[in-house]
């Protein structure tokens, strides 16, 4: 599976999506936004709370988090470099799923190289979330015909271990 005879079939990263939970606004919240800037180099955007839940304090509307979605594949390959270099490169196959995305949790954004802790940030783990896909998947999205991909035309489970993988030297672990 190195080689794909058709481009049309090779996978691709369409995105990396890097999130930063807090549970509430303020400090906090402005913190996690300026770890996510100088992790991934682009500007985060706040995720926003759907209910009202009084046990946690959280109220419909309110900021909760902060994400970044990189889509261009040249920033998305030199992240997720080093966020598997974090992770020992080495990740259980539990965090694949059935359509080939991976989504793992770091839990210390110092763990990255070049970066040194920082009493006034404190600490703050993040997930990320990697979608794959082959060229042409765009026709499930677009306005105008908008019709189904072929089921010969997804990426499985074992396909997408397979090429993260080869493509990043990734050792998947069965039972973690």
């Amino acid at each position: 599976m190195s080689e794909y005879n058709n481009p049309m079939l090779a996978p691709t990263i369409t995105k990396v999506t890097v999130n930063i939970g807090v549970g509430e606004g303020g400090r906090r919240l402005q913190l996690a936004e300026k770890v996510l800037e100088v992790l991934t180099g682009m500007k985060p955007s706040r995720t926003l709370s759907t209910k009202t839940n009084r046990d946690l304090g959280t109220r419909k509307g309110a900021p909760i988090g902060c994400k970044v979605t990189i889509r261009d594949s040249k920033k998305a390959e030199s992240f997720l470099k080093d966020a598997f270099w974090v992770r020992d490169q080495t990740l259980p196959s539990y965090n694949f799923d059935s359509q080939g995305n991976l989504s793992f949790g770091i839990s210390d954004y110092t763990d990255f190289p070049d970066q040194k802790y920082d009493p006034d940030i404190g600490i703050f783990g993040m997930d990320v979330n990697v979608v794959l896909e082959r060229p042409g998947h765009r026709i499930s999205r677009r306005r105008r015909r908008k019709s189904r991909v072929s089921r010969h035309h997804r990426i499985e489970r074992e396909e997408s271990k397979e090429w993260f993988s080869e493509k990043f030297e990734l050792n998947i672990v069965e039972e973690y």
